[in-house]
C-alpha cells in the first residue's frame, strides 16, 4: 500500500465500445462459451433494441454490421482498420444470439453502438454515398468473417485507445480469458486524439463530483492498480472508490489517471479510453497505417483466435 500523500506534492498513479464522448464503462461481462452451429449459406439476423426508439428490429447480420462501423469507429480510419472492427462486430453479436431473449443485442454502448440507416443519412448528408461505400466495402470484403477460439465465438471486446497496453480481462471484470490478455498497443499515442487528456476542476466541482465532504486539503492513497497501472482502489479522503467509479463521477476517458493541484485547481491527467479489454480501435488504426492487415490486427489483439467463416 503506497503511503497517502497532500495533493500539494503531485500523485503519480502511473504515467498513463464510444469515441469521444464522456468515459462511460459499458456494463458488460466476458460471456460463458458457447459452441458455434455451423450455418449454411442464408440469411442470419440479429435482433436489435433500438432503446431511443423503443422499438426491436431484426436485421441481416451484415446490415447489423454496417452499422456499428459506422457508430463505432470514424470512417477516416484505414480500411484495413474499418475490416477489423466489422469482423470484431460480427463476432460480439453472434455470441450474444438467444433465441429465448426478446432480443440480442442493444444500439448503445452497453452493447455496440448501430446507427441505421436514416441516421447516417442526416449526420453525412452530401457525404452519404462516399463514407457508406467505404464501410460497405469493410463489410463485404470480410462477409461472414468471425473469430474463433477453439471452435466457439470469441468474446470480442473492444475500446477506443490504450495506454500502452491492453489490459487483462480478470482486472477489469474479474473473468480470466485466454484471448483477452494484455498484449502492446504502442501505435495508439500516435493517432489517437485522447491518448492523453488534461481535466481541470475546480475543488469545489472536484468535491461536490465525488461527493466529499470537506475539501480544505484533498489527499489520496493508492490501493491497488492493474498490471499496466490502471487504478483498481483509490482512497480520496479517507473515502473509497474504484478508479472507474472515480473516472465516471467526473466524466473523465480512463481510470488511468494522475491527479494534482495546480493553480488551486485539481488536475486529473488522463491516459486512454474506455476499459481498455480486447482490440483498441485507435490501436488498430495506428497499426492499419503501419502496414498490418486485418486479419493481423485481430489475431494481435485477440491471441490465439484464428479467422473463421460463417459460410465456409
Amino acid at each position: 500500500m503506497k503511503k497517502m500523500l497532500y495533493l500539494t506534492i503531485i500523485i503519480i498513479a502511473v504515467p498513463s465500445f464510444f469515441i469521444l464522448l464522456y468515459y462511460k464503462e459499458p456494463i458488460t461481462k466476458v460471456l460463458k462459451e458457447e459452441p458455434i452451429i455451423k450455418k449454411e449459406e442464408k440469411k442470419v439476423s440479429i435482433r436489435v433494441n433500438q432503446t431511443q426508439k423503443n422499438k426491436i428490429i431484426e436485421l441481416d447480420l451484415e446490415d447489423y454490421v454496417r452499422g456499428v462501423i459506422a457508430g463505432e469507429m470514424p470512417v477516416s480510419f484505414n480500411l484495413e482498420a474499418l475490416k477489423a472492427q466489422a469482423v470484431a462486430a460480427r463476432t460480439y453479436a453472434l455470441k450474444r444470439v438467444n433465441k429465448n431473449n426478446k432480443y440480442d443485442v442493444v444500439d448503445t454502448v452497453m452493447n455496440q453502438v448501430y446507427l441505421d440507416d436514416n441516421t447516417l443519412k442526416s449526420r453525412w448528408n452530401s457525404n452519404y454515398d462516399k463514407y457508406i461505400s467505404k464501410i460497405n466495402k469493410a463489410v463485404m470484403d470480410t462477409r461472414g468473417e468471425y473469430v474463433d477460439y477453439n471452435g466457439y465465438y470469441a468474446d470480442t471486446l473492444f475500446f477506443s485507445t490504450s495506454v500502452g497496453n491492453t489490459e487483462n480481462s480478470e482486472e477489469i471484470f474479474g473473468t480470466k480469458v485466454a484471448y483477452l490478455q494484455s498484449v502492446s498497443s504502442e501505435w495508439d499515442s500516435e493517432v489517437s486524439p485522447v491518448f492523453e487528456e488534461k481535466n481541470v476542476f475546480t475543488r469545489e466541482n472536484f468535491c461536490k463530483k465525488l461527493n466529499l465532504t470537506d475539501c480544505s486539503k484533498i489527499y489520496v492513497n493508492i490501493i491497488s492498480e492493474t498490471s499496466t497501472g490502471r487504478i483498481k482502489t483509490i482512497e480520496i479522503n479517507n473515502k473509497r472508490f474504484t478508479g472507474s467509479q472515480v473516472a465516471y463521477s467526473l466524466g473523465v476517458r480512463s481510470n488511468y489517471f494522475n491527479i494534482y493541484i495546480e493553480n488551486n485547481n485539481v488536475i486529473v491527467l488522463t491516459r486512454g479510453f474506455g476499459h481498455g479489454v480486447g482490440m483498441s480501435q485507435y490501436g488498430a488504426e495506428g497499426m492499419a497505417n503501419n502496414g498490418y492487415l486485418y486479419k493481423e490486427i485481430l489475431e494481435h489483439y485477440y491471441k490465439g483466435t484464428t479467422i473463421k467463416n460463417l459460410y465456409v
